[in-house]
Parts: structure tokens; C-alpha cells; sequence
């Protein structure tokens, strides 16, 4: 039974200079007047001025709001095993509560930032944050497995609307040292939310507030996402491209039929057998994902508005992020689903000690979150490549620490590699979203928010099914020890290719 954590990851590509790109605007009927209140005064280059300028608090409102997604991405699955007793949902339906949310959320990113950078981004997040308050109603009301696989697909259709406005509004208002932190907090705020889902997630199924056992996980979230909404009126700006772009329809619908075609059966293919039709859809991804870059680049070509403009993949730093992360996030992804099940399923430990063992990783993560900004003022790209190889000595710790203390592993016993481990991947990503954002133009923002967001969630999506299934399959043949030992060591494969792509970020970073 596939017990443990999904998730899916972003990057972004380099975009045209606004002068390469033919702006297209269609009234129909009289033009409106534009609502001062709906955006704020932008100066020639797309860059809001100071008025729409973005606060402190307004920043914190916004990594708030970023947390909610990936929290609810991972905080469900140490619940699972709780789910599945009470509402009887079976291996195969539990993958669909997991891997409903993650494919909608991946599928649907970036035509959230495309919808943002045309009504308005912090319209689309207030949308966002209050679909997301009432699918997670509606997740912890669930009367049965079909019903609470719904709502998470919703939710993570509601996840995907709010995501990338958070990246878009940073970099529309901010610039130089303020973006650049801006956005170190947001990759930290990213890693330890993913953390602290799981930690959260044990804490909440054991305490069973008010006897509600695992529905708490997802009813936490209404008044946080309440609060959200809140602080969003008063502290952040509106802002959205002075060249808004039409959907692309065309280019959605194959974007998405390659997401679905690839996620799908990777996600659900171990739960249920893996049946003819797992092969068939794995067997289309590749052919809807060329026939999405023809549409893209022919649309462009044309002076088109495409989902995802191929031009932005000629920035050294998009691309070169880009090709990091995927292993990046594929191993992270990865990573936590193996030890969540490997510490619940595999050594019986309940969801409290199995989501306390993860809380060492989440410090230090935290540490080196908050040194990396001026780390990499200081030392540019080294900065991604020495959090890796830290990250790479954290796993070897991990494996000997478990050959050493198994069959009696305990979170105590894990505390020092975890310490590692965290502090290594705290210096990768929040570097990593700084160099792959750092020479996006302010009015493509959403668009590469967009790009940045899926290249994670998707990447976070197939470590979890890759390593995810390398080690159910290896447990149930050799024991929890060896499989786990066998996986980590091909996650630790993962990291030195990494290390490798990590010579290709530019030395410097804006």
C-alpha cells in the first residue's frame, strides 16, 4: 500500500525583451476605463513605482499564502493510513486523495500565472486563497473516498491559481537586493513547508481535536487561508502586465494532456497493477510534449501569445536553474515519501515520531536559509553547489546511520544526518529560485512564476513515483533496511547529477 508524500516542481525559462514582443490588445466595444484601485502606476519598463511598492508584511502575507499549497501537498499523506481505515478508500483510492491534488495543481500553474498577469495578480490570488478555504471545507467534511478525491482535485486546482501570483507580485515589486531576498525567503519558505507538513500532519491525526482524527489536517487550513485574505487587502499591491496576453487554448490543452499522461500512470500505475492503459498514456506523454513545443514555437513565430514562450529558455540562468532543479526537486520529492513510509509502514513508528524525525531537517533548513541570500552575494553559484554536496553527505549519513541503529531506527538516532541533510538542501533552493527568476522581465513574471512552479511540483510528482515505487518494490522482496539503503544511494546518484549541471548556473547572481 502506497503510504507517503507527493509533490511536483518549477522553473523558468528566459523571456523576450518587451521590445521583441508584439503587444496585442482587442476591445470589444467601448474601452473601458482603467480602475486606479486595480493597478498600480507602472513606470516604462513594466515595473511598478513606488506607490505599488511591496511592504515587508505584505511579503510575509504572501509566503503565507505560498506555504498553504505545499503544506496540503505533503500533510496528507502520514494521514493516509487514518483515511483509509475510516472511510475503507483502498490502496488505489488513496492514491487518487495524494495524486488527484498534485496533477491538478501541476496541470494548471502555469495558466494560473498567465490568468494573473492578465486580471490582475492579487485578484487571482484572493480567488485562489478563498477556492482553497472551501475545498479544504470540503476535504475535512468528506463523507466518503470519492467525495474527499474531488475536493482534492479542486483544491489543488485552487492551489494552482494562488502559487504563482506569489512569485509574479515579487518580482513585479521589488528589484535588485530586495528581490533577491524576496526571493531566498520564498525557495526556504517552499522546503520548510514541505517539512513541516508532514511534522504537522502526525501531530494533528494523533491529537484528534475534538474527535476529529485526520480531518483536522484540512480544516487547519480555513482560517489560515481566512487570515490570508485578510492581510492580502490591506498589505499587497495589485499589479498585472501592461501587455496582457491572451490564453493560449491550444497550448494549454497539450501542456496539460503531457502532465496528465506522464503523472497519471506513474502516480497510480504501482497501486493498481500496472494495466495496459498505464503504458498507452506513459507511451503519449512524449508525443503531446512535441506537439506542444511545435504549437508554442509556431504561436511565437507569429508574434502569438504562447503558454510558455520557447525564447525564455535561452536565458543561461533559466535554463541552467532549470536542469538543476529537476534532479533537485525529483530527489526531494522522493525523499520524503521514502522515509514516511519507511518509518511508519516499515518499522511500525505512528505518524507523531515519524513526522518528529523530519522536525532536525526543518531547523536546519531554516539555518541555512537565512545565511543563504548573503552567501550568494558573496559567492554566486558556488553557493547551489556546495548546498548539494552537504545534501549528498547528508544521505550517506542517513544510510549508515540506519544500518547502524536498525532494527531499533528511532527519530533520536536520525537527528545528526537530518541536521546535515537539511542544511544542505536549505542552500540549494531558495539560491536555486534566485538564479532561475533573477532575469525574468516584470511583465512576464506570471509566465515564468508559471513555468518555475510546474518544473517543481512535477519534478517533486516523480520522485515520488520513481524512487517511491524503486522502494515498495525492493521492500517487499528484500526488507525495509536494504530497500531503503538501495533507493537512497540512487537518490544520492540524483544529487552528483546535480552537482554536475550546477557548473552551468552563471557565477554571478542578480
Amino acid at each position: 500500500m502506497l503510504w507517503g508524500v507527493n509533490a511536483s516542481t518549477t522553473t523558468t525559462p528566459p523571456l523576450p525583451s518587451p521590445a521583441s514582443v508584439v503587444p496585442r490588445v482587442r476591445h470589444l466595444g467601448r474601452p473601458r476605463r482603467p480602475d486606479p484601485g486595480s493597478r498600480p502606476p507602472l513606470d516604462p519598463s513594466g515595473t511598478p513605482s513606488a506607490p505599488g511598492a511591496l511592504s515587508p508584511l505584505g511579503l510575509l502575507t504572501l509566503l503565507l499564502g505560498a506555504a498553504l499549497p505545499m503544506i496540503d501537498f505533503f500533510i496528507v499523506n502520514v494521514a493516509l493510513p487514518t483515511i483509509d481505515k475510516d472511510l475503507d478508500a483502498g490502496p488505489a483510492m488513496l492514491e487518487m486523495v495524494a495524486a488527484g491534488y498534485g496533477v491538478a495543481y501541476a496541470v494548471l500553474l502555469v495558466l494560473g500565472g498567465r490568468l494573473g498577469d492578465t486580471v490582475g495578480r492579487r485578484r487571482l490570488f484572493l480567488i485562489g486563497t478563498a477556492l482553497f478555504a472551501l475545498t479544504s471545507l470540503a476535504c475535512g467534511l468528506a463523507p466518503d473516498a470519492w467525495t474527499l478525491v474531488v475536493a482534492r482535485v479542486v483544491q489543488g486546482a485552487a492551489s494552482a491559481l494562488m502559487l504563482p501570483q506569489v512569485l509574479a507580485t515579487i518580482q513585479s515589486t521589488t528589484t535588485g537586493q530586495r528581490r533577491g531576498r524576496a526571493l531566498g525567503l520564498y525557495g526556504a519558505t517552499g522546503g520548510i513547508a514541505a517539512v513541516l507538513g508532514q511534522v504537522a500532519g502526525g501531530w494533528l491525526v494523533a491529537a484528534d481535536i475534538a474527535g476529529s482524527g485526520w480531518r483536522s489536517i484540512f480544516l487547519v487550513n480555513v482560517p489560515v487561508a481566512a487570515a490570508a485574505i485578510v492581510l492580502s487587502l490591506r498589505t499587497v499591491p495589485e499589479t498585472r502586465s501592461p501587455r496582457p496576453a491572451r490564453v493560449d487554448v491550444r497550448g494549454t490543452a497539450l501542456l496539460a494532456a503531457t502532465l496528465l499522461t506522464l503523472l497519471v500512470p506513474l502516480m497510480e500505475g504501482h497501486a493498481v497493477g500496472w494495466p495496459w492503459w498505464t503504458w498507452l498514456l506513459l507511451a503519449l506523454s512524449p508525443v503531446f510534449g512535441a506537439a506542444f513545443w511545435r504549437v508554442e514555437r509556431s504561436a511565437e513565430r507569429s508574434g502569438g501569445d504562447p503558454l510558455l514562450p520557447p525564447s525564455l529558455l535561452a536565458n543561461d540562468g533559466m535554463r541552467g536553474g532549470l536542469l538543476v532543479a529537476l534532479p533537485y526537486f525529483t530527489g526531494f520529492g522522493g525523499f520524503m515519501f521514502v522515509m514516511a513510509v519507511a518509518l511508519q509502514q516499515g518499522m511500525g513508528l505512528g505518524p507523531v515520531i515519524a513526522g518528529t524525525a523530519l522536525a532536525p531537517m526543518a531547523a536546519a533548513y531554516f539555518a541555512a536559509s537565512l545565511l543563504a541570500p548573503r552567501l550568494v552575494n558573496r559567492f554566486g553559484r558556488h553557493v547551489v553547489t556546495g548546498g548539494l554536496v552537504t545534501q549528498g553527505l547528508g544521505l550517506v549519513a542517513v544510510i549508515g546511520t540506519a544500518f547502524a541503529a536498525w532494527p531499533r531506527l528511532g527519530a533520536l538516532d536520525l537527528v545528526p544526518a537530518m541536521l546535515v541533510l537539511g542544511f544542505g538542501q536549505g542552500l540549494v533552493m531558495g539560491p536555486l529560485f534566485r538564479v532561475v527568476l533573477s532575469e525574468v522581465p516584470a511583465d512576464r513574471a506570471g509566465v515564468g512564476g508559471g513555468v518555475l512552479t510546474t518544473t517543481q511540483q512535477s519534478s517533486l510528482a516523480l520522485g515520488v513515483a520513481t524512487l517511491g515505487t524503486l522502494f515498495l518494490s525492493l521492500s517487499a522482496a528484500h526488507g525495509t533496511l536494504d530497500a531503503l539503503a538501495v533507493t537512497l544511494l540512487v537518490q544520492l546518484a540524483v544529487v552528483v547529477t546535480a552537482i554536475a549541471l550546477s557548473v552551468r548556473l552563471p557565477r554571478q547572481v542578480a
